[in-house]
């Protein structure tokens, strides 16, 4: 398999090639692309060493798959080059997210909507992954009328340069203007604002959790409502999550269901204090799920705590999946 990483030298890139290696997806031809400063630049990759090439190059070479993690802006002038030449792209970005003519694809939820044509498949919003792989076996089951999300999410899913920002302040440095990737400190602190604001007071981070989740799921009539909120954690997204079901359940019932559905594990034994944590999420592949309970306030209502590693399956690890998916039906290689 002739396989391109787009972006492979960022926090996402990066992981993304640990992801390849780990999982031992077939590739044959390593194409490593980041921007044109870093061209020539050497990375490791399963033991080699490669040279980082253009975008020009990579496309040139006509690879199979291109997984990118470079932005938005890079993605929706650069995929459709890839995709012209007969590479199957799956874009981490949100460029294509919301394009009614593109797939928004969580493995273990909604694979099934792929096709051999599809050429840019999306890659969904860190939050909104861990969200929906947890929550499709209880929609199938007990019908999900409602959702309102809280997130306290990890200071990796800004990149390096909120990283170093944290860094410096918990050293007790002030960073410099051009140094904050927030508009305040964020050690110590909390941010109940991730991406842009918009006219109705939500943040794009929000919306796209209120407008992927219908979207994976197959069901525009899931009302969804959520507050993303930015924590100084190194790495983990945690999750509120209260669902209001249609049809009456049981918790053995949906303990079940969370225990058998594919890439979650239940981690729910207070009397020992066991729950999911972001600390203990790290470098794992998994979507973890504890702290479930009825809730009493309302019909058929639900709470649960749900945590990811938002570089892995939140990123890296689900657009690999895809990839791995689309190579089990002999679409690419």
């Amino acid at each position: 398999m002739k396989v391109a990483v787009v972006g492979a030298t960022g926090l996402v890139g990066t992981v993304m090639l640990e992801v390849l290696q780990e999982r031992k997806f077939p590739v044959t031809e390593f194409l490593p692309v980041a921007s044109e400063r870093s061209v020539g630049k050497p990375i490791n990759f399963n033991g080699k060493e490669y040279a980082i090439v253009s975008m020009e190059a990579a496309i040139a070479a006509r690879p199979d798959v291109a997984i990118f993690s470079a932005g938005g802006s890079i993605s929706k002038e650069w995929a459709p080059k890839f995709a012209e030449v007969g590479t199957t792209v799956i874009d981490n970005s949100s460029a294509w997210r919301m394009d009614p003519t593109k797939k928004l694809v969580v493995p273990e939820v909604n694979a099934h909507v792929l096709s051999p044509e599809d050429k840019i498949i999306a890659n969904p919003n860190c939050s909104t992954i861990q969200m929906v792989v947890a929550l499709e076996p209880l929609h199938k089951a007990f019908n999900i009328q409602r959702i309102v999300v809280s997130t306290y999410q990890s200071i990796t899913g800004t990149g390096v340069k909120a990283v170093k920002q944290y860094q410096l302040e918990q050293k007790g440095f002030e960073p410099a203007p051009e140094e904050m990737a927030y508009k305040y400190q964020i050690f110590e602190n909390v941010l109940p604002h991730i991406d842009v604001f918009t006219e109705n007071g939500y943040t794009k981070e929000e919306m796209k959790m209120v407008n992927e989740t219908k979207k994976i799921m197959g069901d525009d009539s899931i009302k969804v409502t959520a507050t993303t909120v930015r924590v100084p954690v190194l790495g983990g997204h945690s999750e509120s999550v209260n669902v209001e079901f249609t049809q009456p359940y049981e918790l053995a019932d949906v303990r079940h269901l969370l225990e058998t559905a594919p890439g979650v594990i239940v981690v729910d034994d207070v009397d020992n204090f066991q729950y999911p944590m972001p600390l203990f999420s790290r470098h794992k592949d998994e979507v973890f799920v504890g702290r479930i309970r009825r809730d009493e306030s309302i019909a058929n209502g639900l709470n649960l705590w749900i945590v990811a590693d938002n570089l892995r399956k939140g990123a890296a690890t689900n657009a690999v999946q895809i990839a791995e998916y689309l190579a089990a039906k002999g679409w690419i290689g």
